[in-house]
């Protein structure tokens, strides 16, 4: 009987944990499976990065629920960086999982036990057949009741190339080491260098804000923001109901006021040409950016659809997002950023009892936050567990990013109205308040 099977969850960071969390709390058997070495493990990769929401926006209910339990001290205010936030909660909760969190296991693909993606034949029926391998490469297989894809996209960055393949060189540039695509845990190596940031959103702004404060007490540093559209419109402003972020956007745009930061705009990558340890970024236009010691590559990230290859989904030609929720989230028309939640009708595939959750569910979209995920899988998990009512339900109010002009706006758009002010339940996306 497949409902005496677990549900697996693919990823341990904190969808996947909060997923197993509702699913405990629900009476379901969970089974974890993360590719690294410990549970947030993406997470700590950019530990060195504070989130912009406090600790009461970051920490899932029934996860909640779980560590107190267990004797868990609860963070009540600040905001953390990653670090500490898997140090403080993550981690914790991976242990309060106990060994229903499997680490260095790396899925490789999903799919119906015997059934092949082509075969209708009792295929509900059928088990899911989980492959995977271990830190020895050894290979593996798990069967479940049902799949919760939460692994994220932070190993999948998009490239410079504004076609959204690689620009022209870009491969051979990032294997030297010129090129990198995460925000830099210092930025200390490039004093007295010329560097260039790509991108036009809140982690192109921290880069850029760092890289203005080494301008000021290193000579001879020069920082280029070159961006696709005419201005910087994916920032937040004062508008954004999460202040910290609102500042971000606000203080990158001081910098470059003040002339610390060159902005480029309307610069849309085609080729990195490299003459020994310097790069020439050149654009569309054949316009140049010469001699640069490093370039930043902070475009946004895309999902890594391929261990669900032998299964039916249902993903956006466009975003690869879950379809569902696609017309939701589409940066092309949401331009000030206002996304309802969304839950187990807008994530439910083709194939039964496969749902892509969290960041992936998002896919190219920008705009997904820690708590969009929480109310997710919480909706998932009664959808699974059989409570219909539980699962319609929305219980999560997003907040307003003050962000004007979507991303098919390449030469700016009409700005939006600030929305009304109203007592709501904080987002988080990880990625940078002001310090």
């Amino acid at each position: 009987m497949t409902d005496q099977l677990p549900v697996i969850v693919i990823g341990a960071g904190p969808q996947g944990l909060a997923a197993a969390a509702h699913l405990l709390e629900r009476g379901i058997e969970p089974l974890v499976l993360e590719r690294g070495a410990a549970a947030g493990a993406a997470v700590a990769e950019w530990g060195h990065v504070r989130l912009f929401s406090e600790w009461p926006e970051l920490i899932d209910a029934a996860s909640r629920r779980l560590l107190e339990n267990a004797g868990w001290s609860e963070p009540r205010t600040g905001y953390p960086t990653g670090a500490e936030w898997v140090a403080q909660y993550l981690a914790p909760l991976g242990a309060a999982l106990g060994d229903r969190v499997k680490t260095g296991v790396a899925v490789t693909g999903v799919a119906r036990s015997a059934r092949d993606k082509v075969v209708d034949s009792g295929r509900a029926d059928q088990p899911f057949e989980v492959q995977a391998t271990d830190a020895d490469g050894n290979e593996l297989r798990f069967y479940a009741r049902a799949v919760l894809d939460a692994s994220g996209t932070w190993g999948s960055p998009n490239p410079a190339g504004a076609s959204g393949l690689p620009a022209l060189g870009e491969r051979e540039a990032a294997a030297a080491g010129l090129v990198s695509y995460q925000v830099p845990a210092s930025v200390s190596h490039l004093a007295g260098k010329h560097v260039v940031v790509i991108g036009s959103g809140h982690s192109a702004a921290h880069a850029v804000i760092r890289l203005a404060e080494l301008a000021q007490g290193a000579g001879g540093t020069r920082v280029e923001w070159a961006i696709r559209r005419s201005s910087p419109s994916g920032l937040s402003s004062a508008d954004d109901q999460l202040p910290a972020r609102g500042a971000l956007g606000g203080r990158a745009r001081e910098v470059v006021a003040d002339g610390l930061v060159t902005q480029v705009a309307g610069f849309r990558t085609a080729e990195l040409r490299r003459t020994g340890d310097q790069l020439t970024v050149i654009s569309d236009d054949g316009r140049q950016l010469d001699a640069v010691d490093h370039l930043i590559v902070l475009t946004g990230f895309r999902p890594d659809l391929s261990v669900l290859r032998e299964v039916r989904t249902a993903i956006d030609p466009s975003l690869e997002a879950v379809a569902g929720l696609a017309s939701e989230i589409d940066s092309n028309i949401h331009s000030c950023g206002t996304v309802r939640a969304t839950g187990a009708l807008e994530l439910a595939q083709p194939e039964p009892n496969l749902y892509i959750v969290g960041a992936k569910s998002y896919g190219r979209a920008p705009t997904f936050l820690a708590l969009t995920g929480y109310e997710q899988v919480r909706s998932v998990v009664a959808e699974l567990a059989g409570d219909h009512e539980a699962a319609a339900r929305n219980e999560l109010m997003l907040p307003d990013s003050g962000v004007c002009g979507g991303s098919g706006d390449l030469d700016g758009g009409a700005c939006c109205a600030p929305a009304p002010k109203q007592s709501i339940e904080l987002g988080a996306r990880p990625l940078i308040p002001l310090a």
